[in-house]
């Protein structure tokens, strides 16, 4: 069997989840072909006119740019590139799996079937996000020949790609009834903002890989177990284990299974995503009044739109995939921000990229002087 760029499909068929989530997912807005083409024109123009106003405001990156590429595509572009991306940075612990079911009797043939269920399952995962995405920084994205990357991993650049995902856009801007030119900019700064935090801070990519590769090095490696726990879980958040309600209510799947070794990794990862989630949004509202006139408008619109979900089917994925938690990230980040900028001002804040030590932990996004009192009472 072979998947996307040759390689074993494995434990993961990977062209199955490929063709499963572009067959299911949902068709984006209607528009006409030279709607289309505009949209797409814009959109490009605003992500270069974006980089301008994302460096002089965080003060971060030169005037040479980015070697990054921006992308504007569609559900089913977004959709071939996370796939390309997952393998890649699962491909480790796939092998570990891989290996480890080789050795049992039968083990190869169950690889075989597994790989296409499992296939199928994250097919249908993608197909829910990818009508939900706008836009994404792709930090660990391989070059393909209808996708390229940016320069090699060890350069600043970390091999990402920028991706805008026009129908979204579209239909978000339609469904809030906002100016759609003020949107699309508005959108294209959050993203800007992700494309020059690792373009301007080198060490971040490898740092952000090792936290998530430890994360994934402490993982069970035998599938029956693994099964066995996310069938647990399952049942406890469809209430078939009353007893674990008190431990584990409140939590998603993924954070239900993870180990306790997992979770420390875990919450150094979500003070790191709070961060470049909350510093995106204090960048695009920051630069906006100067740039986007009706970006009062859009950011309660789109708050609201983010609070209560579309549905209650959105609101119970959202919940079981952990989603809730990227909603937290946002909000918490953002208040992070602002606090210190507020208090040592945007070269203060900066400080925080200087090296992995001076990232925020999880209880310091809570408590932002706790990280000022750290890292600049220390310096002093």
């Amino acid at each position: 069997m072979t998947s996307i760029g040759g390689a074993s499909t494995g434990m993961v068929d990977w062209n199955l989840a490929v063709a499963t989530a572009t067959r299911l997912v949902r068709p984006g807005p209607d528009v006409s072909a030279d709607e289309a083409r505009a949209v797409v024109a814009e959109l490009r123009r605003h992500a270069k006119a974006s980089e301008g106003h994302v460096r002089g405001f965080t003060r971060l990156g030169t005037e040479e740019g980015h070697d990054t590429p921006v992308l504007v595509v569609d559900r089913p572009g977004w959709i071939r590139a996370n796939v390309a991306g997952f393998r890649e940075l699962l491909k480790p612990l796939l092998d570990k799996m891989q290996d480890r079911r080789g050795n049992t009797p039968g083990g190869t043939v169950m690889s075989a079937v597994g790989g296409k269920v499992t296939g199928v399952e994250l097919g249908m995962l993608l197909s829910f996000l990818a009508s939900r995405v706008l836009g994404q920084y792709e930090t660990f994205a391989p070059a393909t020949r209808q996708l390229p990357a940016g320069g090699p991993p060890d350069s600043p650049s970390g091999g990402g790609r920028l991706l805008l995902v026009a129908p979204n856009i579209v239909h978000v801007e339609r469904e809030l009834d906002v100016d759609p030119h003020d949107f699309r900019l508005w959108v294209c700064l959050h993203e800007e903002t992700h494309r020059t935090q690792f373009t301007a801070v080198p060490w971040l990519r490898d740092h952000l890989e090792g936290e998530i590769q430890s994360f994934l090095g402490e993982t069970d490696v035998d599938p029956m177990t693994v099964l066995e726990r996310v069938r647990e879980a399952a049942q406890s958040l469809a209430g078939g284990r009353p007893e674990a309600e008190e431990d584990d209510g409140g939590r998603s799947l993924v954070e239900i299974v993870q180990t306790p070794a997992q979770r420390e990794i875990l919450g150094r990862l979500t003070a790191v995503m709070s961060l470049l989630e909350g510093h995106a949004d204090f960048v695009m509202d920051g630069v906006g009044p100067d740039v986007v006139p009706s970006v009062g408008e859009i950011r309660e619109k789109f708050q609201q739109r983010r609070a209560k979900g579309a549905s209650r089917l959105d609101l119970a994925l959202r919940k079981l995939l952990g989603l809730d938690a990227k909603l937290r990230q946002y909000r918490d980040g953002e208040r992070f921000v602002r606090a210190v900028v507020d208090e040592v001002g945007m070269d203060g804040f900066n400080r925080v990229w200087t090296s992995p030590n001076t990232l925020p932990t999880k209880t310091e996004i809570a408590k932002p002087a706790d990280w000022i009192a750290r890292v600049h009472r220390r310096a002093e």
